[in-house]
């Protein structure tokens, strides 16, 4: 489903450049749960960004479904986006003003959905992620982890391949942390590949692959029996911290 060869990334400010991704190759197959994690600054939010087609790259190749994504017009990026992703956000990204029944909907009133029938998808998608009775809050009124949970429904509501999470836990306590986990886990189940970042051992021990950035290169690929390890090897760092 993503393939990426020798993909290179650098911002320029001034006459300064920085070389964000160093030649990275990537090959993340449908229906796979993969974490991206690094330490700041090793270019796991800018490769995030690529694979999501938010961000283009300078060099090298990103294959998305088989398409070559390169150099696209927004009007043609936004369209793949609509048709592809759903994004999910540490800082969740919802209008403050508008309920949860309404923060789901949005994406299908982009999709030029009349309101009745947004309004009840946006229902049946807040009722898969526990919380048909809160449709009407606002944000405010609600805790982290249900901002979160809104955030996921209206990822989903477009009906996407893929889920692009960033820090999707970063603002949660640990237990709600793994609530929201689950449901990623059971989105994961249903087929649809779940990529997020984190910088948490613990959540992306709960994914079935682990990419290790370092540096703008990939520095280590765990994934299936290696998966164990590395859980044994965070549970040793716990104790001794």
């Amino acid at each position: 489903m993503i393939s990426l060869k020798n993909v290179h990334k650098s911002y320029v400010t001034g006459s300064n450049s920085l070389h964000v991704l160093k030649g990275i190759d990537l090959e993340i197959e449908t229906g796979e749960f993969v974490s991206i994690m690094g330490s700041s600054g090793s270019g796991k939010s800018t490769l995030l960004n690529i694979l999501g087609i938010l961000d283009n790259y300078d060099e090298g190749a990103y294959y998305l479904n088989g398409s070559l994504v390169k150099d696209m017009s927004e009007k043609k990026a936004a369209k793949l986006r609509n048709e592809m992703v759903g994004f999910v956000f540490q800082s969740f990204n919802l209008i403050s003003f508008k309920n949860a029944m309404e923060n789901v909907a949005l994406p299908l009133y982009y999709q030029g959905v009349n309101r009745k029938k947004r309004n009840k998808i946006a229902l049946e998608y807040l009722d898969k992620v526990g919380l048909l009775d809160w449709a009407d809050h606002l944000p405010n009124e609600m805790s982290g982890g249900q901002k979160q949970r809104v955030a996921i429904a209206r990822s989903l509501i477009s009906q996407p391949k893929i889920i692009f999470a960033d820090e999707p836990t970063g603002a949660l306590d640990t237990t709600t942390s793994y609530e929201v986990m689950e449901i990623l886990k059971e989105i994961n189940a249903g087929g649809i590949t779940v990529i997020l970042v984190t910088h948490e051992h613990d959540i992306a021990a709960m994914t079935q692959k682990i990419v290790r950035l370092k540096d703008g290169r990939i520095d280590q690929i765990i994934k299936n029996g290696d998966l164990k390890h590395f859980q044994h090897q965070y549970a040793k760092e716990l104790e001794t911290a």
